[in-house]
């Protein structure tokens, strides 16, 4: 079975043309199947600004009513998903964009309104490999954006760390899967302020006593339990780190695995 590499950017990559551009030269000339799946929410934060709509977040999550679903819809499917899949043309890698509702990919329900009404945010609930499997055992690279749908009609604003992890998943009835959450820092720390601090293997015992110890918090802890939810489900490796872990194994990072 072929290995896959399931990559995920952040903000800090999308928010700065020059480390986006480079990491799209590196990752279109990484051997092997891919996918990339990225976000956008700063991007989508400033545009909604210019537009006069108000920007609401919650512990994190954005609050998306319909005109923030417009905005996000515009960010993430058009121009960050278009601009990574232009430059990954223009590096020779042949590239796809997809939101979920592309092929039917990846469906979701929205979100219950309690205790927090969050609007139009999805939860997903089925991935379908089979059309982006085709695609890439073809050469292709699927670019997955932040949005899925209902398959009622209804697009819906998603967290992209879920998709990956979902992706992830689903393609391992097909391929083995890495999962690659790459974000500014080296890896998870024991210290926010110290780079050097890098936690290089995590367990789910190891992880109970982090959130015990107050060690692992906030923003950390759903990307986390992402991780172990594909190590779970059939995904074979979980990394977290900035994004040289991908090109470079040796690179320190951290690798998650459950025991």
């Amino acid at each position: 079975m072929k290995t896959i590499k399931i990559v995920k950017i952040g903000g800090n990559i999308i928010n700065d043309e020059k480390a986006l551009n480079n990491f799209l030269a590196d990752f279109a000339q990484l051997e092997g199947p891919k996918v990339l799946v990225h976000g956008g929410g700063k991007l989508a934060s400033e545009l909604a600004n210019q537009l006069n709509i108000p920007v609401t977040m919650i512990e994190g999550r954005r609050i998306t009513d319909t005109q923030t679903l417009d905005v996000i819809t515009m960010v993430y499917a058009g121009k960050i998903n278009k601009q990574i899949v232009v430059q990954l043309q223009a590096y020779n890698a042949n590239a796809i964009g997809f939101t979920g509702a592309d092929g039917n990919t990846i469906v979701s329900v929205k979100r219950p309104a309690k205790p927090i009404d969050y609007g139009f945010a999805g939860d997903v609930v089925k991935v379908n490999p089979e059309l982006p499997a085709l695609l890439i055992n073809h050469g292709v690279t699927p670019v997955f954006c932040a949005i899925t749908h209902d398959a009622n009609g209804q697009l819906l604003n998603t967290n992209a760390d879920t998709i990956a992890s979902e992706i992830a998943i689903g393609l391992s009835a097909h391929f083995s899967t890495e999962l690659y959450y790459c974000f500014e820092k080296p890896g998870v720390l024991t210290d926010v302020t110290d780079d050097t601090s890098v936690i290089e293997q995590i367990t789910l015992d190891t992880y109970a006593r982090l959130k015990t110890d107050g060690v692992i918090f906030e923003g950390m802890l759903p990307k986390l339990d992402n991780c172990f939810h594909a190590l779970k489900n059939n995904v074979q490796k979980v990394h977290i780190g900035n994004t040289a872990m991908v090109f470079n194994s040796k690179n320190k990072h951290t690798s998650l695995q459950l025991s």
